[in-house]
C-alpha cells in the first residue's frame, strides 16, 4: 500500500510516517508539507498540485486549511483519504461530506480504539444516569491550536445524540451569572507541557460521582489507528465512513 502523508514534517505526521516504515506492506512513496526539511526518506511536495507520484492512500494529519487542498486533489485523483486533523467548523464538515460522495473518506476526531469504546460507554451512561451533571475536562499539550478538542467534542456529541440532542455545550462559564443548568455539558480545555492528550468524562449526581478517563501517553497509538482506517477504507465505495465502521 503506497501512502501519502498530507502534514508530513508535523508531530503526528512524522509519527505516522515511522509506524509505516515498520509496517509490513506498506510504504510512504511522499509527503506534503508547506516546506520541505530535506530530512524525509520520501519526497515531500510543498504544493499539492506538485505531486506528481501516485498512492494508494492519503493519511492527513495536519491543519483544515491543508486538509482542504489535500481533498481537492484526492477527489481529482479518486484516491481514498483518511482525515485525522480535527477544528473543523459545521460548515467544513458539510464540504467533506459532499466530497465524500466522490471518493471514500474516513474521518475521525481521534483515532485511538479505546477513545472510540469510550464514548459508547459513556452514551450508555448518559442514558442511565440522566438526571446528573456532565462535565468533560481534556488535557494536550501547550501547542495544540484548536479548543476543545475534537476529541471532547466526539465524546460530548455520542452523549447528546442517546439524549435526543437536548443538552446544549457550556465552554466558558466566567461571564455567567447564573446556576447551571441540566441540560449542558461543560467542555474545559487545559493547555500545557507535553500532554498527548488526556479526556475524562464526569458525572455528577446527588453525593456521589462516576468518572470515566482515558489517557494517551504516546502519539503512536493515533498514528496505528490512522493506519487501520488506511487498510480499511482501501477497496471502499464512495461515502463518508467513521471509527464507528471500523469497529
Amino acid at each position: 500500500m503506497k501512502v501519502l502523508v498530507n502534514g508530513c514534517n508535523g508531530k503526528m505526521g512524522q509519527v505516522v510516517a515511522h509506524e509505516v516504515k515498520v509496517a509490513q506492506d506498506m510504504d510512504v512513496v511522499c509527503g506534503v508539507d508547506r516546506v520541505d526539511a530535506g530530512d524525509n526518506a520520501f519526497p515531500v511536495f510543498t504544493k499539492v498540485s506538485e505531486i506528481d507520484i501516485m498512492p494508494d492512500v492519503i493519511i492527513d494529519f495536519s491543519i483544515p486549511e491543508a486538509s482542504f487542498k489535500i481533498l481537492e486533489w484526492a477527489e481529482k485523483n479518486h484516491v481514498p483519504t483518511v482525515i485525522a486533523t480535527t477544528g473543523f467548523s459545521d460548515n467544513e464538515m458539510k464540504k467533506i461530506e459532499k466530497y465524500a460522495e466522490k471518493f471514500p473518506i474516513f474521518k475521525s476526531a481521534n483515532m485511538s480504539y479505546e477513545i472510540n469504546l469510550m464514548a459508547k460507554v459513556i452514551r450508555e451512561l448518559a442514558l442511565k444516569l440522566d438526571n446528573s451533571d456532565i462535565e468533560i475536562v481534556e488535557t494536550h499539550h501547550n501547542r495544540k491550536i484548536d479548543a476543545p478538542s475534537g476529541t471532547a467534542l466526539l465524546l460530548a456529541d455520542s452523549m447528546n445524540e442517546a439524549l435526543n440532542g437536548d443538552m446544549n455545550y457550556e465552554y466558558n462559564r466566567h461571564s455567567k451569572r447564573e446556576k447551571r443548568t441540566k441540560k449542558e455539558i461543560g467542555i474545559h480545555s487545559i493547555r500545557g507541557g507535553t500532554e498527548v492528550g488526556k479526556h475524562s468524562v464526569i458525572f455528577f449526581g446527588e453525593n456521589e460521582s462516576l468518572e470515566i478517563t482515558h489517557n494517551c501517553t504516546s502519539r503512536n497509538v493515533f498514528a496505528r489507528g490512522a493506519i487501520k482506517a488506511a487498510e480499511f477504507i482501501l477497496h471502499k465505495e464512495n461515502g463518508l465512513y467513521s471509527m464507528n465502521d471500523m469497529v
